[in-house]
């Protein structure tokens, strides 16, 4: 009983910082409370948003092109399954971190000065062998995220002012973004998380509303889904949208209090939910098979002062998740070269310069918006955010005395470790066969399908002054136009 009662203690304890608590907890200037009100995050509340923001994102202007590939029934099954999967996982993640920060702490080890990062909980718990491919699935997960948003700014700047082709305005975004290497860490998101979902609320609201006011199409066709390369595609993109959970270590270890994370990611879930059904749903609902050659949803909508402003505020909102992406790769290079620990931003920032520098190129050279991002969540998020931690899980408790001194045992509703070990089990094979298998296979094949018609480097992505002639093939149909087909007037188009 004593035992038990010691356990139960050192769960509540863990990882609170009462001098750090107490110090944000009490400011005595305006400098401090501005800091605090601003800056200086590291309640429940700072940690929902933030998986809220970083979850949705540039995914969002997505889904419609996703609905149109696997149809809206499968589009809307997805969504739910691929959602309350992520949100499991992500519980999963915590209960390793909890786990690893209290065996540390009970060993008398501050983390203070330090961000413990996922590769380290692996190692911890497994081994190096764990962290190596923890760390190197992680990291190159978080560099092609990276690589998302910028290409994601271009394609959005585009519909506001074309006078510039999208691999110019990819120049210019990544020299902006590269100012998020002034952020220190996630506990200076605050302002940023929150003002980033409001700007996403807006976003998916417009796309819902502006859909059905704008209405069908003429002979509009929903013939999704049609070939199996395109339905796992689809299905791959939105298991991307619910894979933003790479960055959950780091969120969790801003906490004051981590051991309340556990129900976060879920409830960020369901939020996100609101705005990504409706918005896909509308869209495709509109536009239909157009969506097909028309992977950003801003592209088919009329242009109006409400589609620009959400583009204004999508541009502003993939800065912020950049900086969600890219501020874990800062922390792994800091500690690499030993900087991870120094007091001056300045000089942590003219560290971090060169992680920016392959992320700026590799969205130069991939520049193919929709499609990439289902490649990224077949190959890296299938494993990074699903398999590795389910494994981990198992591997961490597969002995009796690992299970009787877990600091988090798992709860009845789940099973006890039977149905959690039978969660985790699930996880792992439905990822890997269809998750990985189908949907990198078929993300592959559309992949290397735009390096055909595009090519690398191309100038304008999708533009329709760069579309070539055999465009509307097999892989990505287009129906035939018909007079009158739509209502949108013609876009105006750069020609380079």
């Amino acid at each position: 009983m004593d035992e038990s009662s010691d356990k139960v203690v050192e769960t509540v304890i863990v990882g609170n910082y009462v001098e750090m608590e107490t110090e944000a907890g009490k400011p005595t200037n305006i400098k401090s409370k501005v800091s605090k009100l601003f800056w200086h995050g590291g309640s429940a509340y700072d940690a929902w948003f933030s998986c809220a923001s970083n979850q949705v994102a540039q995914v969002l202007l997505t889904l419609p092109y996703s609905f149109s590939q696997l149809g809206m029934m499968s589009g809307v099954v997805f969504q739910l399954f691929y959602g309350f999967m992520g949100s499991w996982t992500a519980y999963i993640i915590s209960i390793l971190y909890v786990e690893y920060r209290t065996r540390k702490e009970r060993e008398k080890v501050d983390f203070r000065n330090h961000v413990i990062q996922w590769f380290e909980v692996l190692d911890g718990l497994l081994g190096k062998h764990w962290r190596n491919v923890g760390l190197a699935f992680n990291c190159t997960f978080l560099l092609f995220g990276s690589v998302i948003q910028l290409i994601a700014c271009a394609s959005n700047i585009y519909y506001i002012n074309d006078n510039l082709d999208k691999r110019t305005w990819t120049y210019i975004f990544g020299a902006c973004c590269a100012t998020t290497v002034f952020i220190p860490s996630f506990h200076n998101y605050r302002i940023w998380s929150f003002l980033g979902l409001l700007m996403t609320t807006y976003t998916a609201w417009y796309l819902t509303i502006a859909s059905l006011l704008h209405g069908q199409v003429e002979g509009v066709e929903h013939s999704g889904p049609t070939k199996m390369v395109l339905y796992f595609t689809g299905a791959t993109n939105i298991l991307y949208t619910f894979g933003g959970h790479a960055v959950t270590v780091e969120i969790m270890h801003a906490m004051w209090k981590p051991q309340k994370f556990k129900a976060i990611y879920l409830l960020a879930t369901l939020y996100v939910l609101t705005l990504t059904l409706p918005s896909a749903a509308a869209v495709y609902w509109a536009f239909g098979d157009l969506l097909l050659n028309h992977s950003n949803a801003f592209s088919l909508l009329p242009r109006s002062p409400f589609r620009d402003m959400a583009v204004i505020f999508m541009l502003i909102h993939q800065f912020i998740t950049f900086g969600f992406a890219c501020t874990p790769l800062y922390f792994v290079w800091e500690k690499a070269i030993g900087m991870h620990e120094c007091k001056s931003l300045c000089k942590r920032a003219a560290a971090r310069l060169p992680v920016v520098v392959p992320i700026w190129f590799l969205a130069i050279v991939f520049p193919f918006f929709g499609p990439i991002n289902s490649t990224v969540g077949s190959l890296l998020v299938s494993f990074t955010v699903y398999i590795i931690p389910a494994l981990a899980h198992i591997f961490t408790f597969k002995s009796a005395a690992a299970r009787e001194n877990a600091v988090e045992q798992p709860p009845k509703y789940f099973g006890r470790w039977v149905g959690t070990y039978v969660i985790n089990i699930f996880v792992v094979v439905w990822v890997l066969i269809v998750g990985f298998g189908f949907g990198g296979w078929a993300s592959m094949v559309n992949f290397i399908h735009q390096i055909d018609t595009f090519g690398l480097f191309t100038k304008c992505y999708q533009c329709a002054s760069q579309l070539p002639p055999h465009l509307a093939n097999a892989t990505t149909p287009l129906p035939p136009p018909t007079p009158n087909a739509t209502r949108l007037p013609p876009p105006r188009l750069h020609t380079p």
